[in-house]
This record gives structure tokens, sequence and C-alpha cells, in this order.
């Protein structure tokens, strides 16, 4: 049973210390949130596996890490300055500010006037300034995507790395967006986390690509434990295409408060690296571009047998880190029926995505024989490198196994006074409940093969 309302999951993200929001002693940001001891783990639990089966398991993609910062020029060519905006309609009476979209029989959210302003273009996007003088001249945008920066990037990667097509350059970073109305708790932000891939391929071979990588996408967020029949495949309708996009699919996820995008991976065409590649007139690009006078770099891909230069097609699955934390997270939650009446709330999270992996319990906290054993063998799970290990010393057991059910922790091993006579400890399992005993010397393979 995932959660019935998003408060539930916002409720349990405070309390346990996944999501706070962001400055919130001065009343808070709308739109930003922070992520605490918790939160940061499931986070980077998350990236990585998206890292690992982009760039670790494959043999045709390789990483990037790219400024934040983007010129101009990037922006404009992009069609980001012309194009990047949402309808922004305010209520004359309550001064409160929407998107046109989310506005029903023309009447405001907030009080219901039909008092409104007729719809204007409103640029997503935040500027700063560059330099010690803020006189307008000088400016950079924080980017909107993270996609942009690999494409100016592409000379560089072929250049010292000799790919050839088809191949990918992955990247996970931040993006801002001014939204007009964030909402859904960490669903809609002006400060999130993208993990995109832009996957290059020659022109005629994009249709087949495109299938391809809406499969691996779907049965990737199987592995994190996203049930399918949560997930359901929209092909975009032509008219709500992007301006770069031959098809775009859709990974929807019934999200707590409605069926969003999860995911969307989009065929881009030779939009992109024609519209940042100088010289274009040599080369046949397809896609309606923006003249360029500014690039000093021919974007292009050598045939090295043919001695020909082509514009390669790309598809971008791209995916937000903080739906995809949301969506995990709502489905790993569950509120049990215990045999005693009691209920318990646990987080059945895959042990890879999992924040803490085990916890160490001495059964008394303040027997010093059963805390050094217990540290000990914290020191040396902790060791082997899968992940966060914690030593509880709270000296409650059953509030501890409750404690650590419901932040997701796959497996409690408890110190207790057998331990110092025959070396077993007592090991539970979160999911089942059931406790069994094992040899100390024979922890560590127990914890390896079970997570």
């Amino acid at each position: 049973m995932t959660a019935k309302k998003m408060e539930e999951l916002v409720s349990l993200c405070k309390r346990r210390g996944f999501i706070y929001q962001t400055n919130e002693l001065y009343g808070g940001m709308q739109g930003v949130y922070d992520y605490g001891p918790l939160g940061v783990e499931l986070k980077n639990n998350l990236k990585q596996a998206w890292w690992s089966s982009m760039v670790y398991e494959r043999d045709d993609i390789e990483g990037l890490d790219s400024s934040i910062l983007t010129h101009p020029n990037v922006l404009r060519y992009s069609g980001h300055e012309e194009t990047f905006t949402d309808p922004l309609v305010d209520c004359k009476d309550c001064k409160s500010r929407f998107r046109a979209d989310h506005i029903d029989n023309n009447k405001c959210p907030s009080c219901g006037s039909e008092n409104l302003t007729d719809p204007r273009p409103f640029n997503l996007m935040f500027k700063t300034t560059i330099g010690p003088v803020d006189d307008g001249s000088s400016f950079a945008y924080l980017r909107p995507e993270t996609a942009q920066q690999i494409f100016t990037n592409f000379k560089n990667v072929v250049d010292s790395t000799s790919r050839t097509l088809p191949f990918g350059i992955a990247q996970i970073g931040k993006a801002f967006r001014n939204e007009i109305t964030p909402r859904n708790f960490i669903f809609r932000v002006r400060e999130f986390e993208q993990m995109e891939l832009e996957f290059f391929v020659e022109p005629g071979s994009d249709e087949e690509w495109h299938q391809k990588w809406v499969d691996e996408r779907v049965s990737w967020w199987e592995r994190q434990g996203v049930d399918k029949s949560k997930l359901e495949i929209i092909d975009v309708d032509k008219e709500d295409l992007s301006h770069y996009s031959k098809k775009t699919v859709d990974i929807m996820y019934e999200f707590p408060h409605g069926l969003e995008e999860l995911e969307g991976i989009a065929n881009r065409t030779d939009f992109d690296i024609g519209s940042h590649t100088k010289n274009q007139k040599d080369f046949e690009i397809n896609a309606d571009v923006i003249k360029n006078d500014d690039s000093v770099t021919k974007l292009a891909i050598q045939d090295k047998i043919n001695n020909t230069w082509t514009i390669p097609y790309v598809i971008e699955p791209s995916a937000g880190v903080d739906r995809g934390f949301l969506a995990v997270l709502n489905e790993a939650y569950k509120v049990e029926k215990l045999e005693n009446g009691k209920e318990r709330t646990v987080l059945s999270l895959k042990s890879h995505l999992s924040p803490i992996k085990a916890a160490v319990i001495p059964l008394k906290r303040n027997n010093q024989d059963l805390v050094n054993k217990a540290v000990e063998l914290k020191k040396q799970l902790q060791s082997i490198g899968l992940g966060r290990v914690v030593l509880d010393n709270a000296g409650n057991i059953g509030k501890s196994y409750r404690r650590h059910d419901e932040v997701g922790t796959p497996m409690c091993i408890t110190i207790d006074f057998e331990t110092l006579d025959d070396n077993s400890v007592t090991v539970r399992d979160r999911d089942s409940m059931e406790q069994k005993r094992i040899k100390l010397d024979e922890i560590s393979n127990f914890f390896v093969k079970n997570l």
C-alpha cells in the first residue's frame, strides 16, 4: 500500500530527516527544499544506481559534470531565450499569480475572483551577474537543464575519447527554473536535479534507438522498486511536443497527487548539435535551427572510412532526481497491521537504495562489553563499503526496530549477552521481521549476500 496522500510522505520526511523546507526558521522559501541526513543518502543511492546503469554497466556512454553558469549564447541558440516560458496570470484582487493552464473557469484558485489579467509569457530562467559591476552588460543564466552543456561539450568528448556513433554522454546535476507556482512537495520546484543522457545516433536509426531507450528506462524504474502497474507510457501529442522534438514518450507515474510525468524520452533529431555548430550551411541539418554566427567549433563526427561528416540525431532520456526520489519513497511506503493490533510504518526500499544498510544495536546501552562489541562490528561492516552502517545505542530494542523499519533499514543486528558467550548475534529482517542467530565470523558474508 503506497501513501494515500502526499501529507503522509511530507510528515515522514520531516520526522525522520529525509527532507526539510529550506530556511524554515525564516518562514521558508517556496519551491526549495533541503535533503536531510537520510534524504541525502537515499538521493545519492538513487543517483548512483542511475550512474552505474548508464556509465559503468555499458560500454557506449561517457560521463560529464559541467558548469551551472551558462553563456547566454548557449540558451539563445538552443531556443530557450525565445521559448522557455509559461503563461502567467495575475489575480487583481488577491494579487496571487498562476500559470494560465492551472486556472479553471476563469476563476482565481485562491479567492475565486474572475478579475484576472490576460495571460502573458513569463521566462523561467534565472539570471545572475558576472563580475563586480551589475550594469546588465555581463550576465549568465543558471542552467534550466543539464542537456545544453552536454551538447556544447560534444566535440571535447569525441576528441578525448575517440567515440564513434552510437554513443552517449550522461550527466547528473542541478538545474533551475523560476516556476510560477511550485507545488506538490518536491514534485515541482525551482531548484532540482536531473539525470540526463544524450545518446547520439546515425540519422535514420533514431526511431529504433528511441524505442530501445523507452524500454530500458521502464525496466530501470522497475529495478528501483516502482511497480510497473503504476506506470503509464504516453506518446506526447504532436501539438504538445517541444520545438526540437520529433517524438517524445513520457513515463507517467501515479504519484499521491495524481498521474504525472516521471521521465521523458525525446527524439531531439539533429536540432541541438545543428544549433550549436559553426558553418551550418556545410551540413544537411533537418531541424529548424537559428542561424549561428557565433560558434567557433564544428560539431560533427567523422566517418573515418568514407571521410564524411555527420551531425548526429539525439535520443534523450531525462529524469528528475527529486521526482524519482518521491516515486521510490511512495512505492516503498507501507502501514502494516501487526498481530498485536498495533501498526508499523515501514519503507520497503530496495536494499541498494536504503539510506542505512544495517543498524548494529547493543541490547543494553550502558554495558560497555556490549557497546564495544557493537562498535567493533559496526566498523567491520562499514569497511566493506556497501553504504552507511550505524551504531544505534538507544537502549530500547523495540523502538530501535520500529525506527529502522520506518526509514527502510534492511537489517538490524543486535548484540546481546549471548554474544559475549558464543560470538553470535541476532539479525532481524525489515520486511518479514524474522530473526535468526548468526555467528560473528559469518556476519560479513551474510551482510554482503543480503544487500
